[in-house]
């Protein structure tokens, strides 16, 4: 079955370390979520802290890594959050996401959501190489 990753876009108050101010919100996200798990829906879900906890790693053309310490610009562009969910289908990926509790009330803000690529880490190695090739050719196609 496909699974899909909700991702709770960062906002400039959640990158700045505030907690919404709606007594309401965790009570409704957890309730949302255990809706999820009863529907067996549900995988994974969390919160992260803002960016300037964190650390990314950038590489150069060779390879060589880099440690670059956050924070990070464009609230818009990071993540605050993420569901990860396993449903029959993209539609049944989308209601999911509709009924998704907004994640900071009051303020503008979005979720995303994105399928993740099949299992490929249980497989043989010749396997999880064939399913990978496969994935690849598919985004060279645009697909």
């Amino acid at each position: 079955m496909p699974r899909y990753m909700i991702q709770v876009r960062a906002t400039p108050s959640s990158e700045a370390g505030e907690f919404p101010d709606d007594p309401t919100l965790v009570t409704r996200m957890l309730a949302f979520h255990d809706e999820m798990a009863k529907a067996g829906v549900l995988l994974d879900g969390a919160g992260l802290q803002p960016s300037s906890q964190g650390f990314r790693v950038r590489y150069t053309a060779q390879g060589e890594p880099t440690v670059i310490d956050g924070p990070f610009a464009e609230a818009k562009e990071l993540i605050a959050g993420y569901t990860l969910i396993e449903v029959r289908s993209r539609d049944e990926a989308l209601a999911w996401a509709r009924r998704f509790p907004s994640p900071f009330p009051g303020q503008e803000c979005a979720i995303e959501v994105r399928p993740l690529f099949g299992e490929v880490m249980d497989c043989p190695p010749e396997e999880a190489e064939r399913q990978l090739r496969e994935q690849l050719a598919e985004i060279r196609r645009g697909g």
